[in-house]
């Protein structure tokens, strides 16, 4: 695989977008929807944002920040 198809697939800190299309919210079981600004995968069924940390999506409920904050 040449860099330019690697790069397309992850961000700056190494999120792999073709993730977004395994994963989805454990509360609402909804997919998401990336913000690259933020490095958060985001539910809006639940209103909520997951972190991503070193590339890796913390999908847990208690690290969730709340989309009203």
């Amino acid at each position: 695989m040449n860099d330019t198809a690697e790069d397309s697939r992850h961000d700056h800190a190494g999120f792999d977008r073709r993730m977004l299309e395994a994963l989805i919210c454990p509360q609402s079981q909804v997919t998401l929807e990336y913000d690259a600004e933020r490095q958060e995968l985001i539910s809006r069924a639940a209103g909520l944002a997951y972190p991503i940390r070193d590339g890796i999506p913390v999908m847990l409920l208690d690290e969730a920040r709340r989309l009203d904050d």
